[in-house]
């Protein structure tokens, strides 16, 4: 599932193609991808809206248009954003058309991605947390000392904090040196310094690498797979070497979700089984 490197380098790259460009019309061809409000009103509320502003919040990117109204969507498991005059339209959902000959496509192989139409944001992302490229440990300290819950589950709340998915917050964890199922209200003021910053560092470094492609749907605008998969510490190298200890990197699963963890760098919590 696209994260937050993922969508932002996708509006990063959008965002000279698409701000100041009119909508002209709107195909869906999957109903289902349409969110809110019906698709008859979806289509007839975007002909003929400008796009003032391109960005991101949290997993989701969001396009301002002139009449104050919102178009936010989701890319979930392999939605993808392609413009130009015959882009790719194989799995195409959505497509709009824009002036001067050209289409924005919403490909999705799964159909699991989803678009909305809102007069407010919050219609669409619910009440989410933070914006983890601004996090301060301060905050984050404070935070979870107020949650008392296991770290990784927390940190994959998106009421708790943005954009974070389960390849960055074990590449965050293993930077700061702390073990996915550590107490939240354990965490000290230092480690949520720590903490604050690995997080930042691990998004900016991802950013800077386009993302991360460890599959076949994942790829930018301009067709590229993302580098970021070349650098992970931990994540996916489950059996193999810790590139910073040597130690062999375990497999676990912590809330569901497959977690990858090295056992010195980042030691067990008193009371937690190794």
């Amino acid at each position: 599932m696209p994260e937050l490197p993922e969508v932002e380098t996708i509006v990063r790259q959008l965002r000279p193609r698409l701000v100041g460009r009119r909508l002209l019309r709107v195909e869906v061809r999957w109903a289902r991808s349409i969110a809110r409000p019906s698709v008859r009103k979806f289509c007839d509320g975007l002909a003929g809206r400008r796009i003032d502003a391109l960005r991101r919040r949290g997993k989701f990117f969001v396009l301002d248009l002139d009449d104050g109204c919102a178009l936010v969507g989701h890319l979930r498991m392999t939605g993808r954003l392609v413009v130009g005059r015959r882009p790719d339209e194989a799995f195409a959902r959505v497509v709009f058309e824009l002036d001067r000959g050209e289409r924005l496509v919403f490909s999705d192989v799964r159909k699991f991605g989803r678009l909305a139409l809102v007069a407010r944001l919050d219609e669409a992302t619910g009440d989410i947390g933070p914006e983890p490229l601004e996090l301060q440990g301060d905050w984050l300290h404070a935070a979870l000392a107020a949650r008392r819950r296991r770290l990784k589950p927390l940190l994959l709340d998106q009421s708790f904090l943005a954009g974070l998915g389960n390849i960055y917050v074990d590449e965050s964890l293993h930077r700061a040196g702390l073990h996915p199922l550590r107490s939240s209200e354990r965490v000290t003021r230092r480690q949520a310094d720590t903490l604050a910053r690995a997080i930042r560092e691990t998004l900016t470094n991802a950013i800077a690498a386009e993302g991360s492609s460890f599959d076949t749907f994942y790829r930018t605008p301009e067709g590229r797979p993302g580098a970021f998969q070349d650098e992970f510490a931990v994540y996916g190298r489950g059996g193999r070497p810790c590139r910073s200890c040597g130690a062999t990197i375990r497999r676990l699963v912590v809330g569901q979700r497959g977690t990858h963890v090295c056992p010195k760098c980042q030691p067990a919590p008193r009371g937690v089984r190794p």
